[in-house]
């Protein structure tokens, strides 16, 4: 079974740092032809809540929200066909793409990214990106792992000695 990325949300923080929060589990891909295409305006302006989805977030399938993170999950053919439909419509009605033809074959390049970032990882497996405009000007996206911490040693509150 393929693998994919998900949207997942510990928490409601997503809600109050990007424009728009993706929905819990939408399928999700990095995005960036997002902040490319400007529809923010110039990465290199950009502030507050689109400075924060320009830096660290994640664009989910449907919602067209922003993640901070996304988990590695199995995804069917169907789901992927799906995505690809979606975004594929997204691209003509919000992206100018200058045909159906062109928005599928970027939406497919688009998907394809997202599975090539969740290939060989483990199921669950948390993502999280960084964003920055290069020296010379395009976009630049790391990615990496976010491990949970370790398990935290006790306080030791009282020892218990044998009286003599």
């Amino acid at each position: 079974m393929p693998r994919f990325l998900r949207a997942i949300r510990f928490d409601q923080s997503d809600a109050h740092v990007f424009p728009r929060a993706a929905q819990e589990n939408d399928w999700a891909i990095p995005g960036s032809f997002v902040f490319a295409h400007g529809q923010f305006g110039d990465p290199a302006d950009l502030t507050g809540k689109e400075r924060q989805a320009f830096v660290s977030g994640f664009l989910a399938l449907g919602s067209f929200g922003f993640s901070t993170l996304v988990s590695v999950a199995d995804a069917r053919t169907e789901d992927i066909d799906a995505c690809t439909d979606l975004l594929t419509g997204h691209l003509l009605d919000h992206y100018g793409a200058p045909s159906e033809q062109a928005a599928r074959e970027a939406a497919e390049a688009e998907i394809a990214f997202g599975r090539e970032l969740a290939d060989g990882l483990e199921l669950n497996t948390l993502l999280a990106l960084k964003r920055e405009i290069g020296e010379d000007g395009p976009i630049r996206e790391s990615f990496h792992i976010v491990t949970p911490p370790g398990e935290k040693p006790h306080a030791r509150i009282w020892d218990v000695v044998e009286e003599p």
